[in-house]
């Protein structure tokens, strides 16, 4: 059988096969550009692998305390070596990422201290981490307030209200790099390189904190090499390769690194506690393979980006944009278009591709959510998934996918589940 048959076999019609195929012809150099960013990343990582001495016996579980783990300590140095700071937190007992941005503000500010974003209000679980949302434990309960200012509407920089902003209570700058459930752009690392050399300016010692989920691996620098003291991510995104069951990762100056370890843990104790519990070569093992599944989840966005750009949907960023994470974002202004897209996406998945996605209350939320996610990994956002807020614009945020090819079929789903629900037409795809 040729492929087009095995796709038909899957469900998937001639139409939209031969529709997404065409596409896909069309970005052939995109993709090779990808490709050598990859490698570059990719020895990047087995070279501080290399260099940290990875062995064997680093690859044992412990238990209990954790004391003397050289498994985990060794992880740590090389998440340090490939992010190029001074020490770094990686740990399966952060949850997610939310837990890793909450445990790095909490360990790096204090009673009568101000965070500042000037990059707007960020993702929508930090609110409540903030206090924004009012919640029990936030940030704001401990005498830690938050203010913040937008981008311009061009999406560049207002540096005379980043200036305004910044005051004298001011001790940590937070700036996020995806775009979250928002309309703004993804932020390259050269942006961020421009903003904290501002935010320095105004406040040299000024602590800041970039949150990095959906961006490693993706450019061949990081926003640690750009001025930041800390970069903060989920090892069920990019960095854990689709194989670390759980965990995230702090990775900063030794001072940030300790004040959040003392918040992980307790004072007193730090890095030095914290069992692997059989992780560590699942860790590392995600680690090596990230650089490979970021940019096929990246191809998987653009090959995205080009088939619903050209049906008129709006989708950001654009096949031929820059793209600095894996997340490609499409306006729909129909909430029954959203949901269509999700069920087709979660057709396509590896795992649970039977269930039916609705949306639904999810805790951290301030709208129902509707989710698309058969993954290996509960949650995993490296994975094939798809998901978004129903709320005006109506937009979905498609990421992940393990390989390419399994981005490319949910891709493909996703177009045929529209088409199967009468969303569109038959002839917009000839």
């Amino acid at each position: 059988m040729d492929l087009k048959n095995i796709y038909g076999s899957m469900g998937i019609s001639p139409e939209v096969y031969d529709y997404c195929e065409a596409r896909e012809e069309s970005l052939r150099e995109r993709f090779r550009q990808i490709d050598r960013i990859f490698e570059l990343n990719q020895l990047k990582v087995l070279s501080a692998m290399q260099e940290s001495k990875v062995s064997e016996a680093c690859l044992v579980e412990t238990t209990g305390y954790g004391y003397n783990d050289i498994g985990r300590d060794r992880l740590e140095e090389v998440y340090a070596r490939v992010f190029r700071t001074e020490d770094a937190l990686v740990r399966s007992q952060i949850v997610c990422g939310t837990h890793a941005l909450a445990t790095a503000l909490f360990g790096n500010t204090r009673p009568g201290d101000e965070i500042f974003s000037p990059v707007g209000l960020p993702y929508d679980t930090l609110l409540s981490v903030l206090g924004v949302n009012e919640s029990q434990g936030s940030l704001k309960e401990y005498g830690v307030s938050f203010s913040y200012c937008d981008l311009r509407e061009d999406g560049s920089f207002d540096y005379e209200a980043i200036r305004k902003g910044i005051n004298d209570r001011t001790a940590l700058v937070t700036i996020q790099r995806s775009r979250g459930y928002s309309q703004r752009h993804t932020l390259s690392v050269e942006e961020i390189r421009e903003l904290i050399a501002f935010v320095r300016s105004v406040k040299p010692e000024v602590t800041i904190m970039v949150d990095n989920c959906y961006g490693e691996f993706i450019e061949a620098t990081e926003p640690s090499e750009a001025g930041a003291d800390m970069v903060v991510g989920s090892l069920i995104k990019n960095p854990g390769g689709g194989i670390a069951p759980v965990g995230g990762y702090i990775a900063g100056t030794e001072k940030c690194v300790k004040n959040a370890a003392a918040r992980l843990t307790a004072p007193g104790l730090y890095k030095e506690l914290g069992p692997s519990l059989g992780n560590n070569r699942l860790l590392y093992q995600g680690l090596f393979m990230a650089p490979s599944v970021a940019a096929s989840a990246e191809k998987g966005a653009i090959l995205l980006s080009a088939v619903y750009g050209d049906l008129g949907f709006e989708c950001a960023p654009g096949p031929s944009e820059e793209r600095h994470d894996i997340i490609e974002a499409v306006t729909f202004h129909d909430p029954e278009l959203v949901k269509s897209f999700c069920r087709g996406v979660q057709r396509a998945a590896s795992v649970d591709s039977f269930i039916r996605p609705e949306p639904t209350p999810t805790p951290g939320y301030a709208h129902d959510i509707i989710m698309a996610a058969g993954c290996f990994i509960s949650g995993s956002s490296i994975e094939l998934s798809a998901d978004g807020p129903l709320r005006e614009p109506y937009t979905v945020y498609f990421q992940g996918g393990l390989t390419y090819y399994h981005s490319k079929f949910g891709v493909m789903m996703s177009l045929q589940q529209l088409l199967e629900d009468g969303l569109i037409k038959k002839e917009q795809l000839l």
